[in-house]
């Protein structure tokens, strides 16, 4: 599905997300990519009721993505996740459900369960069991598909091992600075979509540090865009619809909204694509550097 808009946005101010996603469906984005930590559930849930009332969609004209959190791996906590979720947006099920991480965290508690260090406390539930547990809420009916988010391919390996039903997707974070195309090509070869999340480089992290480069303001990415006549966003996000890369951009500004669905008038030459691939440099935006030293950390070794 091309039109896709991301409400990643648990620290905006009450009532923006609502309004951000009333004004995503009004421009023509079917696809809305949630997710339990987020927070905000409830409020995009307001949105959707709201677009279905005034008819301008229809429940099955959307498709709406979740993922499950990592203090909800235990298989007994699996499907009280997902009701929550279903009750939050205000649905009867969802298309899509994701782990949200192979790394899982003490249960029935805190989102983010920390020891008196300050470090996460982590569970050592393993995410193959977790699956299976998802397997059943596709047979109960509370979602159509599910896959994974931030795996990398040993671990997608060793779900496919197990699974009676197979992942349909992984998400991950992908952009210029960390094209992914090992992963891509892996997960292609599965039967696996991918969905690039942060495509525009995660701007508005918080943990961002004044001296970290900026995927926006890269120089050669402003030289395409003025080649194209086109935005600096516009130009990241075709460059995923043109990999065959799902991408979820996210913003609660109406304009930023609309000037990523307006990609789909120009491509990008396959010289120009190319030149987008040597951006890069391994840089990742979202390390997850809490979780080092979870035996399930899926980026701490060579495995892509």
């Amino acid at each position: 599905m091309k039109t896709i808009f991301s409400p990643k946005l648990n620290n905006s101010k009450k009532g923006e997300v609502t309004q951000a996603v009333k004004d995503a469906i009004d421009l023509g984005y079917r696809h809305i990519d949630c997710a339990h930590v987020y927070g905000n559930e409830k409020e995009v849930g307001d949105a959707i009721k709201a677009k279905i009332t005034e008819g301008v969609v229809r429940r099955e004209d959307l498709f709406l993505t979740s993922k499950l959190w990592n203090t909800f791996h235990r298989p007994d906590l699996v499907e009280v996740a997902i009701k929550e979720t279903l009750k939050n947006l205000g649905v009867d099920f969802i298309n899509l459900y994701l782990m949200h991480w192979p790394v899982a965290y003490k249960e029935e508690g805190e989102l983010f369960p920390l020891n008196k260090d300050g470090k996460p406390i982590f569970s050592d539930v393993d995410y193959v069991d977790t699956w299976k547990s998802m397997e059943e809420l596709v047979k109960k009916g509370f979602t159509k598909s599910i896959g994974l988010s931030n795996f990398n391919k040993r671990q997608i390996e060793r779900v496919l091992e197990i699974a009676t039903i197979k992942p349909v997707n992984n998400q991950i974070e992908c952009h210029p600075y960390l094209n992914q195309t090992r992963l891509i090509d892996f997960c292609k070869s599965k039967g696996i979509a991918v969905t690039a999340y942060s495509p525009l480089g995660s701007p508005d992290r918080p943990w961002a540090k004044p001296e970290d480069p900026s995927l926006m303001q890269d120089t050669k990415l402003k030289e395409l865009a003025l080649k194209y006549k086109k935005t600096p966003a516009q130009i990241l996000l075709r460059y995923q619809i043109q990999r065959n890369v799902i991408t979820i951009p996210k913003s609660v500004t109406k304009s930023r909204i609309e000037e990523n669905f307006n990609i789909f008038d120009f491509e990008l030459s396959m010289e120009d694509m190319n030149y987008i691939n040597t951006f890069d440099c391994n840089g990742r935006f979202c390390p997850m550097t809490a979780s080092l030293g979870h035996p399930h950390h899926p980026f701490e070794n060579d495995e892509f």
